[in-house]
């Protein structure tokens, strides 16, 4: 049996800044669909959690949104990353290398 896991502190912005990166522009929904995907089951992003970053992530200028139709022909906003939001990946992707080189070492010498 899986257990679903929650978010770590501070990559939210690194999941949805790669995901964007990776696919092109999305809605919410399908962020969370992919994120889903990605993690085989173990990572599932609720609304309550997923759109306040988007709307953080918009106001920090690293994703832009527009309108569109979805897959079903309804009405939905479409994320999509900004240079500027292409520069905060690449430096949050460096920051997460360095932390996980560190706990590797905490961890393994005790």
């Amino acid at each position: 049996m899986k257990t679903r896991h929650e978010v770590l502190q501070g990559t939210l912005d690194l999941i949805v800044l790669n995901t964007l990166q990776s696919l092109g522009p999305l809605h919410g929904y399908g962020i969370a669909q992919r994120v889903l995907q990605v993690s085989e089951g173990l990572l599932a992003l609720n609304q309550g959690t997923l759109y306040p970053a988007l709307l953080r992530l918009e106001q920090r200028g690293w994703i832009k949104s527009e309108y569109g139709p979805s897959e079903n022909n309804r009405r939905a906003r479409f994320y999509s990353i900004t240079r500027s939001g292409k520069q905060q990946l690449h430096a949050e992707l460096e920051q997460w290398q360095l932390t996980v080189s560190l706990m590797t070492r905490l961890l393994e010498n005790p």
